[in-house]
């Protein structure tokens, strides 16, 4: 459904994006991942239209030039940067977006009244979006993006700044949206936000992609190892015999397979008082692959 092919772009000395390749299926909702300067939003506004890249190709559902018109109408954007306009109602902004995609008459007030349900803001509809509240924006950001009935939607950092609850319901909406056959390119700095909804995972620096693929491969791959840590209720009679290293009753293991470790030390008579184990996930990959320094 949205094709990138070896995607350059560079401002001045600067290289933003350097050859990044992407295949989106019709479907999935893919993440795109990377710390600040990456090449994320160049990337997304290239794929948008906003920007032309200066080498590589977009398709968009076969067709390929995101400046044009009909492939535009193929997207829906729900922008880091909130689209809204204050003075507005609710209602108003939505009816606004929907009049940009030609929308009008009976099917516009359908789409309005559709969009506020699944906003959950049909009793707020009729006040000016300055009232509401960080989350009830972000929700009606991601309505906008859905008035036209976009078969790709594109959702750039949408929990941001959001209360528990609208967070919980912008997963919902994404989770409700990919049952429904949307394919969404979904970018966050929060990595268990993809964890939960990306089907797969490009992660970015330096304007290249550092790897793709579905979570559970990435973790295997670049993982590493989970951590068994414990306080025993007392030492190993003959701590040697055990097979780990021990500080006192203090016991940690670097293993790939913990559950397995855990059954080979009680079965050595080992007594557990607490006992924890740390398994990588995202966040243990992308700081491996992206590095722990600060970014600016």
């Amino acid at each position: 459904m949205i094709r990138v092919h070896d995607l350059k772009k560079s401002f001045g000395d600067i290289v933003a994006v350097d050859g990044v390749s992407l295949d989106i299926r019709a479907g999935e909702t893919f993440g795109l991942l990377g710390p600040n300067g990456a090449g994320k939003t160049t990337t997304i506004n290239m794929l948008v239209g906003v920007l032309r890249p200066d080498a590589g190709r977009v398709e968009i559902g076969g067709q390929p030039d995101p400046t044009r018109a009909a492939v535009r109408r193929k997207m829906g954007i729900a922008p880091q940067a909130l689209s809204l306009y204050d003075e507005l109602t609710g209602r108003e902004n939505l009816a606004l977006f929907g009049r940009l995609y030609g929308l009008s008459g009976r099917d516009l007030k359908v789409h309005v009244e559709r969009a506020l349900e699944f906003a959950g803001l049909v009793d707020r509809g009729k006040h000016r979006v300055k009232t509401y509240s960080g989350g009830m924006k972000r929700r009606l950001n991601l309505a906008t993006a859905l008035m036209h009935d976009p078969p790709v939607l594109l959702c750039d950092e949408p929990t941001v700044g959001v209360d528990p609850q609208s967070r919980n319901q912008i997963f919902e909406n994404i989770e409700r949206l990919r049952g429904d056959g949307r394919t969404i390119l979904y970018t966050t700095h929060y990595m268990e936000e993809a964890q939960r909804l990306c089907d797969r995972v490009a992660i970015m620096d330096h304007g290249r992609v550092l790897a793709l693929d579905t979570i559970d491969n990435l973790i295997a791959a670049h993982g590493g190892k989970s951590v068994v840590t414990a306080e025993l209720e007392q030492p190993p009679a003959d701590p040697d015999l055990v097979g780990v290293v021990l500080d006192g009753t203090s016991l940690r293991v670097d293993t790939a397979q913990p559950l397995e470790e855990v059954g080979r030390l009680a079965a050595a008579g080992l007594k557990f008082a607490t006992l924890h184990v740390d398994r990588p996930d995202l966040e243990t990959v992308f700081l491996a692959l992206t590095g722990r320094r600060l970014r600016d």
